[in-house]
């Protein structure tokens, strides 16, 4: 990606991406100075930029609801799809320091957590 100018990269939520499977990308952006955007909050604690995620703990707790209702008879094919509904922008100010990134005071007033 170096070699072809990339300026930025996307990285995709996955089991793959997961936290400490993302820990030598994470490395590798911090050592080309590659601002990178990550799937899961778990990244940009261990030194990813920035994510812009669902918040996985909401998943969880609203996935107990549903457990509740199979569990007192409720047919699983009967209950509604439902899509996450809380997200969270989370940002890593001693990597956007490390990558010589200045970034907008209106984005960091935005983030839901800021990582210093």
């Amino acid at each position: 990606m170096i070699a072809e100018n990339v300026n930025s990269l996307l990285v995709m939520a996955s089991p793959v991406s997961y936290s400490d499977n993302a820990s030598h990308l994470i490395q590798l952006t911090l050592k080309h100075r590659l601002p990178a955007m990550f799937g899961y909050k778990e990244n940009v604690q261990a030194g990813g930029l920035m994510s812009y995620a669902v918040d996985v703990l909401d998943l969880y707790r609203r996935s107990a609801v549903y457990i509740d209702k199979i569990l007192k008879g409720a047919k699983p094919a009967d209950l509604p799809v439902e899509q996450a509904s809380k997200y969270e922008l989370a940002i890593n100010l001693k990597t956007a320091k490390a990558i010589d990134l200045t970034l907008p005071p209106t984005l960091l007033a935005r983030a839901d957590e800021v990582f210093e």
